[in-house]
């Protein structure tokens, strides 16, 4: 077994929608994610990789930075699609998204400028190098659908928190 394969055994990702998106307010799924994260790490996940969007991504990736604080090796690896994504963001998403960027263990941009296929290549990046996915998704077509989609297509687990009845899976 190659490290590569090492490491994607203990390697967990997120997708999921924008708060815009969710049935459910940011309390509840940050709950549900803090849950589901716990879960993932007594199964043996150590790295978790976020794609850096607003909503569910951030919510994940800072849960993943406070078990940090508790666990020394859970890992946070930051996934965004380019340099710059964040910009046309409010003022207080933007400081989380640099906050977590600043902390995490690694930083990843995937496609070197915006393209039309930039979040797509990002969500195929996180699955490629994870054993599971944490999917906060209500149904609706769009990113988090895809990336559903492709990591079941690649065999990988994907657990799913219910974004509109706020269950898990």
């Amino acid at each position: 077994m190659t490290n590569e394969q090492r490491l994607r055994e203990c390697t967990c990702c997120f997708t999921g929608h924008r708060p815009e998106k969710l049935g459910q307010a940011e309390k509840e799924i940050r709950a549900l994610l803090g849950i589901e994260i716990l879960t993932a790490v007594n199964d043996g996940y150590v790295r978790f990789i976020s794609g850096m969007a607003r909503g569910a991504d951030i919510w994940a990736a800072e849960a993943v930075l406070r078990l940090r604080g508790i666990h020394d090796v859970v890992r946070l690896v930051c996934a965004s699609p380019y340099e710059g994504f964040e910009k046309s963001w409010a003022k207080k998403w933007k400081e989380r998204y640099r906050r977590i960027m600043a902390a995490a263990d690694e930083v990843n941009f995937i496609c070197p400028a915006y393209s039309h296929d930039c979040f797509q290549r990002r969500n195929e990046w996180m699955v490629d190098r994870s054993a599971r996915v944490i999917a906060v998704y209500n149904g609706a077509r769009g990113g988090t659908r895809n990336t559903i989609a492709y990591a079941r297509g690649c065999g990988v687990e994907v657990r799913h928190i219910d974004a509109l009845s706020g269950s898990g899976s």
